[in-house]
C-alpha cells in the first residue's frame, strides 16, 4: 500500500516534467494530437535553436546573477539575525521574532503594489538590485526560523570554551557557527535559489528591457498575438530547469541533513 501510495505521488512529479521535455522534439501538430506521446520523430531544431540563440544565455546569466546574489544575501543576513536570536537574550527579543514571523503570514503577491513604488521611489526599476533585495526580504523570515532552531542545537560547552580563550559572539560566529552549520546553510540557500529562479511576477513588475529579462519572462518570446509556440516553450523549460536540477541534487544529501537535524531536540 505505500509503495503503492508513493509510486502515484512520483507519477504525479515525474510524469509533467517528462511530457515537458519530450514536447520539445515535437513539432506543434503533433504536440496538439498527442501531447503526452512520445515522439514519432525525434526532432532537435528546436533544442538547437535555442542553444545557439543569444537571448536563452542572456536570460540564463541574468537569472542566476540575481538568484546567486538573493541567495548569497539571504545566508549571511539571516544566519547573523538567527544567530543573534539563539544566542544573546536582549529585551523585546521575542517580540521582535514574532513580528519577523508575521512576513510568513502575507503571501509575496499582496504587497507586489506597495513595493513596486517602493522600488520605483529608490530608482531601481530595471536594476536587478530591485528583485535581489525585495526576493531577499521575503526570504529572510523562513531562513531564520529554520536557522536559529539549527543554531540553538550547538553545544553551549563549545562557545563556553571559546570564550574562555577570548573569543567573543563574532568570532565564534564565522570561527565555529558557520563551518558547523554547512547543512542548514545548504537547506537554506536551495530554498531560496529555487524560489528567486521560479519568481515570475517580481521581475515582470520591475524589468522592462529584454537585455535584463530572467528565464520566466523569457518565456514570453514565444508567445505570439495569433500563435503560441508550445514546442519552443516546452524545450525553453526543459533547459531552464536544469540549473536548479543541478543545484538540487548537489545539495541534498545537505537539505536532508539540516532539516532533520534541526527538527528534533539534543
Amino acid at each position: 500500500m505505500r509503495a503503492a501510495f508513493l509510486s502515484f505521488i512520483a507519477a504525479l512529479v515525474i510524469l509533467p516534467l517528462l511530457a515537458t521535455f519530450l514536447g520539445g522534439f515535437k513539432t506543434l501538430g503533433e504536440l496538439r494530437a498527442a501531447p503526452f506521446g512520445i515522439p514519432s520523430e525525434w526532432s532537435f531544431t528546436v533544442f538547437v535553436d535555442i542553444l545557439t540563440g543569444s537571448a536563452f544565455w542572456g536570460y540564463l546569466r541574468n537569472s542566476l546573477i540575481i538568484s546567486l546574489s538573493a541567495v548569497v544575501l539571504t545566508v549571511l543576513c539571516a544566519s547573523m539575525a538567527a544567530y543573534v536570536f539563539a544566542q544573546i537574550r536582549f529585551f523585546g527579543s521575542r517580540y521582535l521574532q514574532s513580528y519577523m514571523l508575521l512576513g510568513m503570514m502575507f503571501p509575496f503577491a499582496t504587497a507586489i503594489v506597495p513595493l513596486f513604488f517602493q522600488i520605483n521611489r529608490f530608482g531601481l526599476l530595471d536594476n536587478p538590485l530591485g528583485i535581489i533585495l525585495p526576493q531577499t526580504a521575503f526570504s529572510m523570515a523562513f531562513a531564520v526560523v529554520l536557522l536559529r532552531s539549527f543554531f540553538q542545537q550547538l553545544p553551549k560547552e563549545l562557545f563556553e570554551a571559546a570564550y574562555v580563550d577570548g573569543c567573543g559572539y563574532v568570532g565564534f560566529f564565522f570561527r565555529f557557527t558557520l563551518p558547523l552549520s554547512t547543512p542548514i546553510l545548504a537547506t537554506v540557500g536551495t530554498f531560496v535559489f529555487v524560489q528567486s529562479w521560479n519568481n515570475y511576477l517580481l521581475p515582470l513588475v520591475v524589468l522592462n528591457e529584454q537585455s535584463l529579462f530572467t528565464w520566466p519572462l523569457g518565456i514570453m518570446q514565444f508567445r505570439g498575438e495569433f500563435i503560441v509556440e508550445w514546442n519552443r516553450i516546452l524545450a525553453f523549460v526543459s533547459l531552464t530547469i536544469l540549473p536548479a536540477l543541478i543545484f538540487f541534487t548537489f545539495t541534498q544529501k545537505y537539505i536532508v541533513a539540516g532539516l532533520t537535524r534541526g527538527s528534533v531536540k539534543g
